[in-house]
Parts: C-alpha cells; structure tokens; sequence
C-alpha cells in the first residue's frame, strides 16, 4: 500500500517514487492517518507555502478508491487507507504466501556471520546466550532477506585459559573423574584462576603447558587436551541444540596458529609489526589504538595473530562478499586494533567486515565473570526457567508429562532468547529473571501464550480458508491489526538494514497486543462476520510465528 500511495503521490508531484518513499511517514497517532506526507521539500518545486501544496496535493489524490479519506493538516497530507482494500489485498497475500509473507528479493549473496564462539574448557553463561542468540536471528533474518548464509563458530581451544584448565587438573584434580558435565568443567577454571591470583609465582608452569601444547610436543598432555577438548565441544553442542542454532562450519583456534605466525612474520618484512620487549607487536598508538600484541616472548601466537588469520581464510578459501562479527563491546578495542592492521596492511578485506557489538549481561548483583564464577551456568538457568514452565502448565491442562517436558522447554528458551533479543544490541541487559518468566507482558512467554490463543480460537471454530467471506464492516481495530500486519515486510527491512533484531521483537510485541485487543473487544465464532475474522486470526497467527522465527524462537501450538 506503500508503494500505491507513493505512485500517487509522484504522479501528483513530478517527484521520483523513490524519494517519496524516503518522505512518508507512519503517524504515531492513527488519528492522524494511516501514512502521513510531509509537503516541505516540494516548496522551492511549487513555490508555495508548504500548507497550501499540502491542501493541493489532498485534492489531487483523495479520490483513489484505495483511500477512504485524505486531508490536509498544516504542511501534511493525511491518507487513510481503505479498510476493505487494505484487508482484501494483504489478507489475500498472507493466505497465499504463508510463512514467506514479508521476505523480499533473490539477490544471491554469501554472507559468512560468526557468532557465540563460546571457549573451550569455560562455561558457558547466560552471558553467552546474547551473543548467540543475536548472531542466530540476524543469520535468519539475511536469509529471509534473500541472502545465502554461512553461520561460523570461532572458538578458543587453545591459549592461555586453555593451559591454565589443563595445569589446574593436573596439578589439583587429578583424581578426580573427568566428565562431560558444564559445571565441573567450568569449577576447574574458576579454582585455576583463585589459585593463580594468590600465588603469581604458579604462572610459569602454566606457560611452560601453553608453549608445550602449542608445540604438540608433550604426547599425554596433548593427549589431556584432546579429550577435554571433546568434551567441551561436546557440552556447547547440546546447549547450541536447546537454542535452535547450529553452524556451518566451525574455526577453531587451534588452526590459525600457524597462519598466524605466517602473517607476522610478513608485517615484520614490511616493518609494520615490531620487537618490543621480546614480543612481536603492531605499534597502535599514534591511532590512539594502543600496542596489539601478535606474538609473545616466547614465541607463542596471541588471539590477535590468529584473527587476522582468519579473516584471510575466510575471503579467500569461502569466496564470501561480506563478513559480519557479533562479538562482545568489551572485544571492542581488539577489533578496532584488528580492522586498522588489515588497513595497514592494505587489506581489501577491510571493506567488507562489518562488526556488530553487543553489551554485557549483568545479574542484579553486577557483572557476571567466567574468572570468579560469579555468573549464572546455562545449564542450570535453563533447568529453572523449564521447572517453572512446567508448573503454569500444569495449572492448565491435564497432558502428559511428555507433552509438558516438550512444551515447557519451548516456553523456557522463548523467555530466555526473548529477553536477550528484545534490547538494543548496545544497551547492558540487568538480566530480571522474574520479568523473563512471566506470562504477562513484554515477554516470549506472553507471545508464546498470544500464538497459542489464536491457533486455539481456528481448532475450535474447525477453520477452514476455503469459505467465502466479506471485507466490509472492518471496525478500527480491525483495520488496525491488518495494517500491522503490512507493516511486516517494513520490519524485517530495517532490522536487516541496521541488523536489528530487536524491531523483529518490538513488533512482534505490538501485533500481539493488537491482537488481543481485537479478542476481548470482538466475538470471533458465532458472529455475522465469522469467516473473514478466522481469516484475520489465521493470518495474524502466520505473521506472528514468522516474526518469532526470525529470532530464533520456535511456537507451541498449545500452552
């Protein structure tokens, strides 16, 4: 309806369609209109005051059978839509399109976007689950957007935290049985870095394990290595599989060391890198970048080596057009220093990275941290939000204990994910489990529950598309959730523009309460206009799972 309005007005104006889509706008007050047109830059065109073009141009187009009224207020032309054409023409696309309502365009592009790159031999918290989840549902969103995507892991499994496990096993828990268990791999960590702390002394024999595993020389340690490393992975991909996400390929540090050390021995030829108290590093500061450390003392390659390894294997070995990172704000610094090496290095790389950076998750407490355990295990979090999804069901339905298990792990990831998408990728979550939990409110539970309620309103009434119905009489509200409902493919652009999935998550909020409203204020089944309203639900229904979709989020068909 966008684009008609703006083939009118452009007719009307002489001004491209184009720049009138870039003017219209969605009036916050639908008093005001369905769309509104702002009259000031058509002045130096018409010469006239902005109010008088404004009165002009309403004449000009109020008559399109698509409108049901156009007025002027001022410098803007108001348009309401036609509520019976706007139903007919974006209830009809629904029907047809299904679940590909929204989705726009075939241009085939290859997209590489890393995302979690959860450590090895660390815990995985619900710190990690922004990250993940973010990457999962911007990957989605480029793939409804007509774009092939590459989702990639990069994860830590070797480096200094890795060593520091392997020497506080070895040295403290030897006896212990090694298990497939996140909580005891993450206790060993923790009691590794308490241990360091008191005594720096220990910190040379844990650089003696980092420089041997680098070397592959010592047969049982790496060995240890091997099979603790197994375990971890093994431990990320069950959580990884809770949180509807998966890879495509899976980097690992471990196999950019080498690369790595390659790179920098090239920027040393080209005196871009330096010696610098034994270490080999990029001088950053006249950028007011710092000192980027590729190489230490001894030889051993640092993350920062190894990313710009990697950033080669990915242009070069997956022929990819644009690479996207979703890392931590407090990777920041690392990734400016990284994007200023590869312009040294005159990388045409560069160009096409593009680094999206999320903000901390924080308990009420303060800052969670992997070093002092103070944080709140995956794992465990997730076995409280399930025992609480399953006593709401309970409460309202008699299923077995199947069923609820099934249900309330849903109703658990959704509240969880929900609640970590909903924010500004730039905005510190205080993570307030109670609020994730709930069923009232702006919560993936609630959203869950909205879905629920509409598929129950369609199987009771036995719903079938195929009767015919008509689109007169729509009241406003009505008319309001249709005209949401249009809006979906607007959404999904701009989240995919400004790689934003939180405007996915906040619409999927409105369109609910929208929703809602329409069920309290109207009568579905048994009234004179029955069929067109389980169309609206059916439709509503679609939209609504789709957008859940698109963060990641799977519906329940019952709750």
């Amino acid at each position: 309806m966008k684009e008609i309005i703006a083939g009118y007005i452009s007719k009307s104006t002489g001004l491209k369609e184009e720049e009138v889509l870039s003017l219209l706008e969605i009036p916050k007050d639908s008093a005001l209109g369905d769309y509104a047109f702002p009259c000031f830059s058509l002045a130096r065109i018409f010469k006239k005051n902005p109010a008088e073009i404004a009165q002009d141009l309403s004449e000009k187009i109020k008559n399109n059978f698509e409108f049901e009224r156009v007025n002027a207020v001022g410098p803007y032309v108001n348009i309401f839509l036609n509520r019976s054409s706007l139903a007919e023409e974006v209830l009809k696309k629904i029907q047809k399109e299904k679940g590909r309502f929204g989705s726009s365009g075939n241009r085939k592009e290859k997209i590489m976007i890393e995302f979690s790159e959860a450590n090895t031999h660390k815990a995985f918290h619900i710190g990690h689950v922004r990250g993940t989840s973010l990457g999962e549902s911007l990957a989605r969103i480029m793939e409804f957007s007509g774009k092939e995507v590459l989702r990639n892991n990069y994860q830590g499994d070797t480096g200094m935290h890795v060593a520091k496990w392997i020497w506080c096993y070895k040295k403290f828990h030897k006896k212990e049985k090694i298990m497939d268990d996140e909580s005891w791999i993450a206790s060993v960590y923790v009691d590794a870095v308490k241990r360091l702390a008191k005594d720096e002394t220990l910190q040379e024999e844990v650089d003696e394990i980092n420089r041997k595993l680098e070397s592959r020389e010592d047969k049982d340690l790496n060995s240890l290595w091997e099979k603790t490393r197994k375990l971890s992975l093994d431990s990320l991909e069950k959580i990884y599989k809770d949180l509807n996400t998966g890879f495509d390929k899976y980097f690992f540090e471990s196999e950019m060391e080498s690369g790595g050390k390659k790179i920098v021995q090239e920027l040393e030829k080209k005196k871009l890198a330096k010696l610098s108290e034994g270490a080999i590093v990029m001088d950053l500061k006249d950028y007011n970048l710092g000192v980027w450390v590729l190489l230490r003392k001894d030889g051993t390659v640092l993350y920062s080596a190894k990313d710009l390894a990697l950033v080669e294997e990915k242009f070069s070995k997956y022929k990819i057009k644009k690479a996207i990172y979703v890392v931590g704000a407090e990777q920041k610094l690392h990734f400016q220093q990284l994007a200023k090496t590869l312009e040294l290095m005159k990388s045409g790389y560069l160009k096409n990275c593009q680094f999206v950076h999320f903000e901390l998750v924080r308990l009420p407490t303060g800052k969670m941290s992997s070093r002092t355990g103070d944080n709140v295990l995956y794992s465990d979090f997730k076995n409280e939000l399930v025992d609480y999804a399953k006593e709401e069901i309970r409460k309202r339905h008699k299923i077995s204990e199947r069923e609820i298990e099934r249900r309330a792990l849903a109703i658990a990831i959704a509240s969880l994910k929900y609640s970590m998408l909903k924010q500004d990728a730039d905005k510190v979550i205080v993570f307030d489990k109670q609020e994730a939990l709930s069923f009232e409110g702006n919560t993936g539970p609630y959203l869950l529950y909205t879905y629920a309620r509409a598929r129950s309103i369609l199987e009771k009434a036995k719903y079938s598309p195929k009767k015919k119905f008509s689109f007169a009489n729509l009241s406003d509200i009505e008319k309001n959730l249709v005209f949401q409902m249009d809006n979906f493919r607007k959404v999904v652009s701009e989240a995919y523009n400004n790689l934003a999935p939180n405007l996915i998550a906040n619409y999927a909020f409105q369109i609910a309460q929208t929703f809602n409203e329409f069920y309290h204020a109207n009568q579905v089944i048994g009234s004179e206009n029955e069929q067109f309203r389980l169309v609206l639900v059916d439709s509503f229904s679609i939209v609504l799972k789709k957008a859940l979709s698109l963060l990641g989020i799977d519906v329940v068909e019952k709750m």
